[in-house]
């Protein structure tokens, strides 16, 4: 008894970790989108366009900063050479050293530092809305890629259930044709169809591998083709969409990733323009700087005293030559201390410069020429994207609109084919029309399931264009 306590026990095991394993391979369209956006190249490298442009523009911001820069300067003189403390020639051994402070600040350059902070700001927010662009054509890509694959498994399971019908009609008619009741040919008939059902599982099996790894490669995934995905109620999608071409693309314009990035281009562009005019103006600025120095030869007088000294002078008192006593003030030389003489040597400078452009090989005005053309450049790739923008969503809404037509009428052929097949189901059986006329109603019923499967996922994916041109919740 304990043992089959602990076979059931491992068994349910062994069934929760199956049914586990099968809910995790699930994977829900919102998975997939988020995983092909997570490893594609494409998007990732656009990140790194929009890091780069947030590099700049912060770059461009600081350059309003006053500029500092320091230097030392260390060194040793051998011979005759100049005492940088004294300016004066000595001839020994010197060791110096220099430290400074320098500044500057634009005042005034023509507004060109502005102007840049502007353009790279605008350019940032071109480039991360390029990026929203690329997620939103992967995003658009995945999802056919994902729709298709539930159509190829849709199609998969009407093949197997077409096929099993097929096949209890073959088991039916092979124990008729064993007692003689019926000709061989209708078994063979029915036999023939099954083979066909039978290979149009194979078919679509090898469609829904297929359509897995497309999705597998779209999300730059090792392929599965165990995979499962998430099923979609395709069925609960209105097949009602009663909005219009011109309001989709008012929204679009006002909304869509791709349409600000062209004008936010275009925009960055005119600011440009006028950066690059800023160099045609004078450029006005405050410079500063601090300096001093050392030398090993700089050297200081230390009183010590006064002294009475005989000198070669005399004077002649009664006729007698008497030298001349002069006091002489006693020294003792002492080296600079390394701190005195950084004070002491102490130089600030404070200027303000004007420098004017006068000549330089038009070099300005070339720049202003480029800018403009750039300009011009960006302000057709605005015009074009919208009207390319226009045209899509007029062949999107068109599409749509032929899926829906599709759609309805094949719901109503696909009613009308299965009371033709039932009506011709009952028949046969009774033996009142041939494996002929048999197998021509199921096959009008098995095609127009599968086109009315194709037609279903077909108008959802219109619609889903549509909605993305909306900026609609794609799930």
């Amino acid at each position: 008894m304990l043992n089959m306590k602990k076979i059931f026990f491992c068994g349910c095991l062994i069934a929760y970790s199956i049914l586990a394993t099968s809910q995790t391979n699930a994977i829900s369209l919102q998975q997939a989108v988020e995983t092909g956006i997570k490893n594609n190249l494409d998007v990732k490298q656009s990140d790194l366009r929009m890091q780069t442009a947030s590099v700049n523009w912060k770059q461009s911001k600081a350059n309003l900063f006053p500029s500092l820069e320091g230097f030392a300067n260390h060194g040793i003189n051998q011979g005759r050479s100049i005492d940088p403390f004294t300016n004066a020639f000595v001839n020994q051994s010197v060791n110096y050293a220099g430290y400074g402070l320098n500044t500057s600040v634009i005042i005034f350059n023509g507004l060109a530092i502005q102007n840049n902070i502007r353009q790279n700001a605008l350019t940032y927010e071109a480039t991360r809305l390029e990026l929203q662009q690329e997620k939103d054509n992967l995003t658009l890509n995945i999802i056919l890629s994902y729709l298709q694959a539930l159509n190829n498994q849709d199609l998969l399971t009407q093949s197997r259930n077409q096929a099993e019908v097929s096949r209890k009609q073959v088991e039916r008619l092979d124990i008729l044709s064993r007692e003689g009741a019926i000709a061989p040919a209708q078994l063979y008939d029915l036999k023939g169809q099954l083979a066909n059902d039978e290979l149009a599982i194979v078919n679509n099996q090898n469609a829904v591998n297929a359509a897995k790894l497309t999705l597998s490669q779209l999300m730059n995934v090792p392929y599965n083709k165990s995979i499962q995905l998430e099923k979609l109620n395709v069925d609960e999608f209105s097949t009602n969409y009663d909005v219009t071409p011109e309001a989709i693309y008012k929204q679009a314009l006002e909304q869509l990733a791709l349409v600000k990035a062209a004008q936010l281009r275009t925009e960055s562009a005119v600011k440009g323009i006028r950066a690059a005019k800023g160099d045609l103006y004078p450029t006005l600025s405050v410079n500063g700087n601090v300096t001093t120095n050392y030398s090993s030869a700089a050297n200081q007088d230390i009183f010590l005293n006064t002294t009475d000294v005989t000198t070669t002078q005399y004077v002649t008192v009664n006729g007698i030559k008497t030298p001349v006593i002069s006091p002489r003030d006693n020294f003792s030389s002492q080296k600079i201390k390394y701190n005195d003489q950084l004070d002491n040597n102490l130089f600030t400078s404070l200027n303000l410069g004007l420098r004017i452009p006068l000549f330089n090989a038009l070099q300005a005005r070339s720049r202003v020429k480029l800018a403009q053309i750039n300009q011009k450049n960006f302000e057709y790739i605005e015009q074009t994207t919208k009207t390319q923008l226009s045209q899509a969503i007029e062949q999107a809404y068109f599409n749509m609109t032929a899926a829906q037509d599709r759609y309805k009428v094949l719901t109503d052929q696909v009613n009308a084919f299965k009371e033709s097949f039932r009506s011709a189901e009952i028949r046969f059986n009774e033996g009142a029309i041939t494996s002929v006329d048999y197998i021509i109603a199921k096959n009008n019923l098995d095609r127009a399931n599968l086109n009315l499967i194709s037609a279903r996922y077909d108008y959802v994916l219109r619609t889903k264009i549509l909605d993305y041109y909306q900026s609609k919740p794609l799930w």
